[in-house]
């Protein structure tokens, strides 16, 4: 047990945040489970509906840096090509396309010198 009065603070920080941090990842691998389970049921509907579960518990644990930015993606890709072996076609996410934008200059102000 630790006796200065900082490293008893930071034991009970790494205790909250160790069961934060369990939790975030009990609910991502509860979602992955429902996911693959969706598939074998083989529903569109379900299968979309745990994907997108899947996919947001899995960014959330990134987010938290629960796991790591690219093992998240390489999960979100896993789940994606899953997805369409089954056979769903999931809508495209809305894409913001970069427009042109117009070069509309300010008129420059020349500033007074000081002399």
């Amino acid at each position: 047990m630790p006796v200065i009065k900082s490293a008893k603070k930071r034991v009970k920080v790494a205790t909250k945040a160790n069961v934060r941090n369990a939790k975030t990842k009990r609910i991502m691998r509860e979602a992955v489970k429902s996911f693959s389970q969706a598939l074998g049921a083989g529903k569109a509907a379900d299968i979309e509906k745990a994907q997108r579960a899947a996919v947001s518990a899995i960014d959330i644990a990134a987010k938290k840096s629960v796991i790591h930015k690219n093992k998240a993606a390489r999960k979100k890709a896993q789940l994606a090509t899953a997805a369409k072996s089954a056979g769903i076609k999931l809508p495209k996410t809305a894409v913001k396309k970069a427009s042109p934008k117009t070069s509309v200059k300010k008129p420059t102000v020349k500033k007074p010198s000081k002399k």
